[in-house]
């Protein structure tokens, strides 16, 4: 049931909280996917996922498409929901971002402070860092069409339990829209362990996606406050050809000189990086490459 009132209160931020985490799989479910049309059907595995491929008569257009989802139990559909999946538009190039630290202030360095900020805020008092925004809409706009937007990604060590609560926090700070793709749900006897996923598992999603899009150029966005560098940094060795630019968010300073190290790597291969602590800087440092709609347009 998603959450319908955001109140400064501190004990309601925590039940808000704790009951995303109040969270059961059901293995061996029956799930039934409908998308333009057509359907397919599948079961969930122990943990409680699923994939299924659903085929079209003809591809489906660019842009977003509603998918309606039924959940049966012995025959018995007991519930239905509708999500929606992205089929990109041709376009210059698309993002690559972190979620905590990155975008949106988390303290993931330190677990007392990272903790203190998910049980006392919510998804409509928690706060970007400055200027992110800004920086974010410059690199969605950057297209040769204006009714197109760059498609983003944002791939984070975070669990599928947070999702309704950071999508939430996005709408609500006009972020652009994209794509999620978060850590496996934690039940409740693991809410001490948010946010600690295997970095790996999040190097893999990443992989993915620049496999689906081969000939797609991307910009990767993350900080220094986990293994953001060193992830990108193996993507760019080995997708040098699809890294535009990376840019890492200067958190925690103890990092710094392995972070800048880190980055060397990187820009050996030719990709372009910027270290920077304010948003202002990364967002003129897009300007400067020509990652806006005027760049590209002037060079095409």
């Amino acid at each position: 049931m998603p959450r319908q009132k955001y109140r400064s209160t501190i004990w309601l931020n925590l039940f808000g909280l704790l009951r995303l985490f109040l969270v059961k799989p059901y293995p061996q479910a029956t799930v039934r996917i409908f998308v333009n049309g057509q359907s397919a059907e599948t079961k969930t595995d122990a943990a409680g996922y699923f994939r299924v491929e659903v085929p079209t008569e003809k591809p489906l257009d660019a842009g977003w498409h509603t998918v309606r989802a039924e959940l049966s139990l012995k025959e018995r559909v007991v519930i239905h929901g509708e999500g929606r999946v992205l089929v990109p538009h041709p376009t210059p190039f698309a993002c690559i971002s972190d979620i905590d630290d990155t975008f949106l202030i988390s303290h993931s360095a330190t677990l007392t402070k990272r903790l203190k900020v998910l049980l006392t805020k919510n998804a409509h008092t928690r706060k970007p860092f400055e200027g992110v925004v800004a920086h974010y809409q410059l690199l969605a706009q950057a297209t040769h069409d204006p009714s197109t937007l760059n498609p983003f990604f944002y791939v984070s060590s975070s669990e599928w339990n947070l999702y309704d609560y950071i999508l939430e926090f996005s709408k609500k700070n006009d972020l652009p829209e994209g794509v999620y793709l978060l850590s496996p749900l934690k039940q409740l006897n693991e809410v001490l362990k948010t946010g600690q996923g295997k970095h790996m598992t999040k190097f893999m999603r990443a992989v993915r996606i620049l496999e689906t899009y081969p000939n797609q150029p991307f910009v990767l966005l993350g900080d220094d406050t986990q293994e953001d560098p060193t992830i990108y940094a193996s993507l760019v060795e080995h997708f040098p050809r699809q890294i535009r630019c990376v840019y890492i968010r200067q958190v925690h300073g103890k990092n710094q000189p392995k972070t800048r190290d880190i980055l060397k790597r990187i820009e050996a291969v030719g990709v372009p990086c910027c270290y920077f602590a304010h948003s202002a800087d990364a967002r003129q440092h897009s300007i400067e490459i020509g990652l806006t709609a005027s760049g590209h347009q002037s060079t095409n």
